[in-house]
């Protein structure tokens, strides 16, 4: 799983399912995501809970991606994928 620390915080890349979207979730949301799976592993009725998190966006300058700290929404739960 991809880590990245910045001012000492820890985040996490997940990938939104079928969109081609990076988001970096904070570590502490990682325990929010355990338990929810944990509780609807095999459910066929998963609700539509969410973490707060940071897309990547393509900075043009740099020629990669960044974090956009600047735009934190919230992402389904049951769409977000470990990104490797």
């Amino acid at each position: 799983m991809a880590d990245i620390k910045k001012l000492g915080t820890q985040h996490f890349v997940y990938e939104l399912d079928g969109k081609g979207v990076l988001v970096a979730l904070e570590k502490a949301d990682l325990s929010v995501i355990k338990k929810f799976w944990k509780k609807y592993k095999g459910k066929s009725d998963i609700p539509d809970d969410e973490v707060m998190g940071f897309p990547f966006v393509y900075d043009e300058e740099q020629e990669s991606l960044r974090i956009d700290f600047t735009d934190k929404k919230a992402y389904p739960i049951k769409s977000l994928k470990k990104f490797d």
